[in-house]
């Protein structure tokens, strides 16, 4: 039975009922993703369980190797009966795995979120998916410096060092709650900041070479084919923060970014004030209303565009 609306009683007493946990996050997985899936991690083998924390991605973000049992992360499953704890996945089939029969807690912030667990936490209006596991594994568990850190780390990266439109008093509380147990601002914030592949600076600069303005220049697009990924040797974790270039320049309301992949494309979309989940939501993608993406099976980034800016120029407004 699947249920929207339930207690930290509930995910405390389906955690007891367990022996085993496996904790899980989005393919691959950003800094929010990757910080709290170790900060719960973190909080129950304090508590004293048998936990697993597993991502099905080739590769991680290097940069976030200083987070604490970053090294214990794998690609496969040991346990086959265990609770499954889902982070900052807003559908099932982003988590890589099959996972039809077994119980799930799914923790997240996206507004995208289709509610496929057992028991659901999603709250759209948080900044990120462990402000969302700190409210609810608080009340229950003790909170200590390793998934402080983690947490914080997730909370940094998807606000933007809190530069978002979504920050609340309520963030900056959170945050100082963090702090207050252990997190090291200056230590997270460097490791987010200072801690660049040399491949991500020269994907960086092929990408802004194909830099293009639409819609009266309140559009952007960026496009990354295979020959550009090939020529620097970058992977998709050196193109993470690409689809904010765009976003800076001051007369642009949207970003959009195309990488080519094996498949197809992956599509990055970004805006400052409009909401643009509904578009990636109809090319059967997901995300905030601000920051969302999706992927398709084309391979021409030129028809993909078209399509998206067909698309954008029935909800922009015109200047």
């Amino acid at each position: 039975m699947k249920s929207k609306c339930v207690s930290n009683s509930q995910l405390k007493d389906m955690i007891d009922s367990y022996r085993t946990i496996t904790i899980v996050s989005h393919i691959n997985p950003d800094a929010d993703a990757i910080g709290t899936t170790l900060g719960i991690y973190a909080l129950l083998r304090e508590y004293g369980k048998r936990v697993e924390v597993v991502n099905y991605s080739k590769e991680l973000p290097k940069y976030l190797d200083f987070l604490p049992n970053y090294s214990k992360i794998k690609r496969e499953m040991s346990y086959d009966d265990s609770l499954i704890i889902a982070c900052d996945c807003g559908s099932i089939d982003r988590l890589g795995f099959d996972l039809n029969d077994r119980e799930i807690v799914n923790i997240d912030h996206h507004r995208t979120n289709s509610y496929y667990g057992s028991l659901n936490f999603v709250d759209e209006a948080l900044c990120s998916a462990s402000h969302k596991a700190y409210i609810e594994f608080s009340k229950e568990f003790d909170i200590g410096k390793d998934s402080a850190t983690c947490f914080y780390a997730a909370l940094l990266s998807d606000t933007q060092h809190f530069t978002t439109s979504n920050i609340t008093q309520d963030t900056f509380n959170f945050a100082m709650e963090l702090m207050r147990g252990g997190a090291n601002h200056q230590e997270v914030s460097h490791n987010l900041t200072y801690r660049r592949s040399l491949a991500s600076i020269r994907i960086m600069a092929r990408a802004l070479d194909t830099l293009e303005l639409h819609h009266n220049a309140m559009i952007s697009s960026i496009k990354i084919d295979n020959q550009m990924i090939e020529d620097t040797g970058a992977k998709m974790r050196d193109m993470v923060d690409i689809a904010d270039i765009g976003r800076t320049i001051s007369t642009v309301e949207v970003a959009i970014v195309l990488i080519s992949q094996k498949d197809g494309i992956k599509v990055s979309l970004r805006s400052k004030s409009i909401d643009i989940a509904g578009i990636a939501q109809e090319f059967g993608g997901g995300g905030h209303a601000q920051a969302c993406g999706f992927n398709v099976d084309i391979t021409n980034l030129e028809e993909v565009l078209d399509k998206i800016l067909k698309k954008l120029n029935q909800i922009m407004p015109i200047l």
